[in-house]
């Protein structure tokens, strides 16, 4: 009786450690209710980004799944298939007629259709929005700390919209002071989104924040920011491929030269007709390098009002400004210096953007400036207008 006591004994125990080992796991879930409206279709795409440049970006990412929209706004996915712990997703809904889930609209932040949001495994996310004004109005209900801090950067981010849409969606306009205006506007734009990458703890989070900064994926005119970020991450997670990917995009070999590396000492032929180095041409305190064309009605304004002046007022001490144009046509080069009194230094190789100079510098946009100390240090990049002025006054 004893034995077989201890032997039933041991078969029910076993039978319990089995039956433990066979308790099901927690759904990884995303549920909620989004308003419906009558222009948009009762249904939301789950959407996976599988790469860094896929964030943010239209007709991309991996649909994962899709859920139709009840009538009383309630919709679920039940069941996701996570491969890692943890997965940057993103819930989009589209208008009636669209035929493609991962078009996203986000010309307007305010009427952007499209939420990032970060998804563990085991876990529900509980989400409520307007289907007209999806990523405006979208919320989490008792968010982890990565998805509250994509509510945060999202309403910094309709915030400084706000601030700067007038001269943003001037961007049809050819008028010269709205074009520079616009450049300065959309830094201004982009300022709050890089302070919240550059001091957020949180991966996805900041990984967000970098793509909302261009969702074009075009850092030229802040490289430092980029490659800020690459060098941030590469300390905290430098095994993750997202990160790799990250510093794909920002390697120095891609991005413009950066502020405190030494300007390349490029041969630079001369209106002249002389053939130096830039390096011999610099000024014993300051040098102004400025990238422009006959045709860039902003780089005319430029020479005219701020260059000018500052030549004037201080080519007797130190100060040199070095004009380089990507003209092709020599008598249209020659003709602009004149006409705005450009009595500077110039040069231009005359073979148009295909411009070896340009190519070192590794910039497309113009205008463009670079300021260097005497010895070819790059102290400052595009300043235009009173923000020069300022700088050349104070140094």
């Amino acid at each position: 009786m004893h034995i077989r006591s201890t032997s039933v004994f041991a078969i029910f125990l076993a039978a319990l450690v089995h039956f433990s080992g066979c308790t099901a796991q927690p759904a990884t879930q995303i549920t909620g209710s989004i308003t419906p409206h009558p222009d948009w279709k009762p249904v939301v795409y789950l959407v996976q980004p599988r790469h860094f440049n896929e964030i943010a970006a239209s007709f991309s990412g991996a649909v994962l799944d899709s859920a139709k929209i009840g009538a009383d706004g309630r919709f679920v996915f039940p069941n996701i298939n996570l491969a890692d712990g943890q997965a940057l997703l993103q819930l989009v809904v589209q208008k009636k007629g669209n035929r493609y889930p991962t078009q996203l609209a986000d010309n307007d932040p305010a009427y952007a259709n499209y939420f990032p949001l970060v998804l563990e495994k085991g876990k529900t996310v509980e989400v409520s929005a307007l289907a007209e004004f999806f990523q405006k109005s979208f919320l989490f209900q008792n968010p982890s700390e990565d998805n509250a801090s994509l509510m945060k950067l999202r309403d910094l981010r309709l915030q400084s919209w706000e601030r700067q849409k007038h001269q943003l969606a001037s961007n049809e306009s050819h008028d010269e002071a709205a074009l520079l205006d616009r450049e300065d506007a959309l830094l201004r734009f982009r300022q709050p989104l890089m302070v919240f990458a550059d001091t957020s703890t949180l991966f996805w989070p900041a990984m967000v924040a970098v793509r909302w900064v261009s969702t074009a994926g075009d850092y030229e005119r802040i490289p430092e920011f980029v490659f800020g970020q690459c060098e941030k991450w590469r300390k905290k997670r430098s095994d993750d491929p997202w990160t790799a990917q990250l510093c794909q995009v920002a390697t120095r070999e891609k991005l413009p030269v950066l502020q405190g590396d030494v300007i390349p000492d490029f041969e630079m032929p001369l209106a002249s007709g002389d053939t130096v180095l830039l390096h011999s041409m610099l000024g014993s305190k300051l040098t102004i390098l400025d990238i422009w064309a006959s045709w860039c009605a902003p780089c005319r304004r430029e020479n005219r009002e701020v260059l000018a002046p500052i030549w004037n007022e201080h080519k007797q001490n130190g100060v040199q400004i070095i004009g380089y144009s990507i003209d092709s046509s020599p008598e249209a080069w020659r003709a602009a210096i004149a006409k705005d009194g450009a009595a500077w230094p110039h040069a231009s190789h005359l073979s148009g953007d295909a411009t070896p100079f340009m190519e070192s510098l590794r910039i497309t946009t113009i205008p463009a400036n670079f300021i260097l100390d005497a010895q070819g240090n790059v102290l400052a990049k595009n300043l235009h207008g009173a923000a020069l002025k300022t700088f050349v006054e104070g140094y």
